[in-house]
């Protein structure tokens, strides 16, 4: 049992980014690198996410959400 989870390694990988950049950006200085840093990251993972969050290539039928 317990629960099961599909997920993409693409999405999961960038939300992984967007959190840590966001806690980067959000703990640091922005006028540090390690802020700047966080920031860059956050972008990039947030972004990513949009661009991957239909990446397995099926129609909504074929994997059962219509």
């Amino acid at each position: 049992e317990g629960i099961s989870m599909k997920s993409s390694w693409k999405t999961s990988l960038f939300g992984i980014l967007a959190a840590t950049g966001t806690g980067l950006a959000q703990t640091q200085s922005h006028d540090s690198w390690l802020g700047l840093a966080g920031m860059i990251l956050a972008m990039v993972g947030t972004g990513g996410m949009g661009m991957a969050a239909r990446d397995n290539d099926k129609s909504s039928e074929q994997v059962g959400l219509k």
